[in-house]
């Protein structure tokens, strides 16, 4: 049996303070039946780059901001194999700290902010649900859901955020946009879902939907049959009845 030479006995150990062995031994001593020291050193590799992926350099952040752990913009939120992206994001700004002390309103800067934070995420590869912003910004869901709707009419955009991409949401002004601008601007569908970033399956269901009440609200048919006969909710049918008699009745095909 080869001696082992004083520098191993000195200074082998040493190595436990680092990630890499320090997570190799807590396999090797919590499962010391199931991994050998292959596997274990490759656990902890994959356990170090998920790590890091998820935990970006302090360097990078600026005053203001902070970091999340969005939605992977090519998972859904109700996908049980969902992924997550790693972004960063600015909760304030110097301009906006100005405007306060000029004596605008918080509610004002928090639908500026709650816009920003939706863009930065997905600049980044992730998309955010207004449970992310309520939990960031301490505040119900419903009340970023209402503010968000309200700047996307104020500003005539729509945001990508996962209610629009994935069709996860049932608000009336994603609904609206698309409709106006495939019925009475005769936009492409294709174009359509880029300039309300919503996705195509997502535009198309609409759209189909939509033609399919209009056909009966043409008709004469009241919302109870049209109910019956698409089995599309009531709330939704009201909505659809809303948008064709305010947008596309007046501009008939």
């Amino acid at each position: 049996m080869l001696k082992t030479s004083e520098s191993v006995k000195r200074y082998k150990s040493a190595q436990d303070r680092f990630l890499k062995p320090a997570i190799a031994n807590f396999f090797k001593r919590e499962f010391p039946n199931y991994f050998g020291p292959v596997i274990r050193k490759n656990i902890a590799d994959e356990l170090i780059k998920m790590v890091e992926s998820l935990t970006p350099s302090a360097n990078l952040f600026k005053p203001g901001q902070i970091f999340w752990n969005a939605l992977d913009k090519t998972t859904r939120a109700d996908s049980p194999k969902r992924k997550y992206k790693p972004v960063i994001l600015t909760l304030i700004t110097e301009d906006e700290i100005e405007m306060l002390t000029n004596g605008k309103q918080f509610h004002e800067i928090r639908k500026k902010a709650i816009a920003r934070m939706i863009e930065e995420a997905y600049a980044q590869g992730g998309i955010l649900t207004m449970r992310d912003i309520g939990l960031l910004l301490l505040q119900d869901p419903s009340s970023i859901s209402r503010l968000r709707i309200k700047y996307e009419e104020e500003n005539n955009v729509v945001l990508p955020h996962s209610g629009a991409l994935h069709d996860m949401g049932s608000c009336v002004t994603h609904k609206r946009e698309i409709i106006y601008k495939a019925y009475v601007e005769k936009k492409d569908p294709v174009k359509v879902a880029n300039e309300t970033n919503h996705s195509q399956s997502a535009v198309d269901r609409y759209l189909i939907d939509f033609h399919r009440v209009k056909t009966l609200i043409r008709d004469k048919k009241d919302d109870n049959y049209i109910n019956i006969i698409t089995n599309i909710s009531k709330s939704v049918i009201r909505q659809y009845r809303k948008i064709y008699e305010e947008y596309v009745e007046k501009h008939q095909e």
